[in-house]
C-alpha cells in the first residue's frame, strides 16, 4: 500500500506541474504579441529612416563623405556584443548564443585580433564572467520587451568606443526569429556602417492566433517600405557629412533596437515552445504512472484475495 501512495503522490505532482508549465506557456505566448505589436510601432520610422538614407545614397556620393561612423580602418581591437536573456527555461536559447560567441571568439582570437566582449542578459555574464573572458560591459535587467532607451544606451556606449578608437570593429551576435520552433543565431557586423544595405527585406513579424483551441504564434512578411522617394528637385544645404553624422547614430540605434526585438521574440518563442513539450511531456508521464497505479492496485486485490483463499482452505 506504501507503494500506492508513492504513486499517487507523484502523479498528482505531476499534473500540478503541468498546471505551471501550461501557465507559463499562455504567459510566453501573450508575451510574444506584445513584441509584435512592439515591432509594428517601430516600423514607421525605421521605414522612414531607411527611406531616407536609400534616397540620399542614390542622390550623394557617401563615399565621398568623412564620417566616422563609415571608416574603414585596419582591425586589431574587435567588439563582440552577445545578446542573452535574464531568464532560463527557454530551451536552447541562451545556450545557442553563448555557444555561437564562443566560436566566434576563438575564431577571431585565432587570426590575432584583439577581442573584447559586451554582454546583454545576466545568462551571458554568469557565464562568460566565471570564465575569465575580457569584458568591456555588461547590460542585463532590460525590460521583457525592449525599448528605445535600452537600445540607446547600448548604442552610445558602443559609439563612444568606436569613436575613441577603442574598438575598430563591432560584430552583433544575436538570435533571429525564423518561426516558432526554429531560432537562428546570428553574426552581424554593426560598426562601421555600410549603407549599401540599408533595407531589410527578410524583416518578419508574429501574429498570435489560435489553432485547434491551442495559442500559437505564425511569422509573416513584413509589409513593403512604402515611404515616399525624396523629390528630385530637393537641394540639400548641408553636406554629406553633416547628413550622415545626424542620420547614421539614428540608423544604429535603430539596428540595435531590432536586434534586441528579434532576441526577445526568439526567446519568448523558445520559452513557449519548452514550456508546452513539457506540458505534453508531463500529460504522457500522468498516464504512464496511472496505468502503474492501476496494475499496481490491481495486483495489491489479486495478492487479498488469494490470502483469503487461502484462508478459508486452511480452516476447511
Amino acid at each position: 500500500m506504501a507503494n500506492l501512495k508513492e504513486i499517487r503522490d507523484r502523479i498528482k505532482s505531476v499534473k500540478n506541474t503541468r498546471k505551471i508549465t501550461e501557465a507559463m506557456r499562455l504567459v510566453a505566448a501573450a508575451k510574444v504579441r506584445r513584441a509584435q505589436e512592439q515591432v509594428l510601432r517601430s516600423r514607421p520610422f525605421a521605414d522612414r529612416l531607411a527611406r531616407i538614407l536609400e534616397n540620399l545614397q542614390s542622390r550623394m556620393r557617401f563615399e565621398d563623405a568623412a564620417s566616422p561612423l563609415m571608416q574603414q580602418r585596419d582591425v586589431e581591437t574587435i567588439t563582440l556584443v552577445a545578446v542573452t536573456g535574464d531568464r532560463g527555461l527557454c530551451g536552447g536559447y541562451n545556450a545557442n548564443i553563448i555557444k555561437r560567441t564562443e566560436q566566434r571568439f576563438a575564431e577571431l582570437k585565432g587570426k590575432g585580433f584583439d577581442v573584447k566582449l559586451l554582454l546583454i542578459g545576466s545568462k551571458a555574464i554568469g557565464y562568460f564572467t566565471r570564465r575569465n573572458y575580457p569584458i568591456q560591459a555588461t547590460f542585463s535587467g532590460l525590460e521583457q520587451v525592449p525599448t528605445a532607451d535600452e537600445a540607446n544606451t547600448i548604442s552610445t556606449d558602443l559609439l563612444a568606443e568606436f569613436l575613441a578608437e577603442s574598438t575598430d570593429r563591432v560584430e552583433l551576435v544575436f538570435t533571429k526569429f525564423i518561426n516558432l520552433v526554429s531560432c537562428k543565431p546570428v553574426v552581424q557586423t554593426l560598426l562601421p556602417l555600410d549603407p549599401q544595405d540599408i533595407a531589410d527585406p527578410e524583416d518578419e513579424i508574429f501574429r498570435l492566433t489560435t489553432k485547434d483551441g491551442l495559442l500559437t504564434v505564425e511569422p509573416g512578411a513584413g509589409p513593403a517600405n512604402t515611404e515616399p522617394k525624396i523629390p528630385s528637385d530637393i537641394v540639400f544645404e548641408q553636406t554629406p557629412e553633416q547628413l550622415l553624422n545626424a542620420l547614421l547614430p539614428l540608423y544604429l540605434q535603430n539596428q540595435m533596437l531590432r536586434s534586441l526585438q528579434e532576441s526577445a521574440a526568439s526567446e519568448l518563442a523558445s520559452r513557449m515552445t519548452a514550456m508546452n513539450n513539457a506540458s505534453d511531456n508531463a500529460k504522457e508521464l500522468a498516464k504512464t504512472l496511472t496505468l502503474d497505479y492501476n496494475k499496481a492496485r490491481q495486483a495489491a486485490i489479486t495478492q487479498e484475495i488469494l490470502e483469503v483463499a487461502g484462508g478459508s482452505a486452511a480452516v476447511g
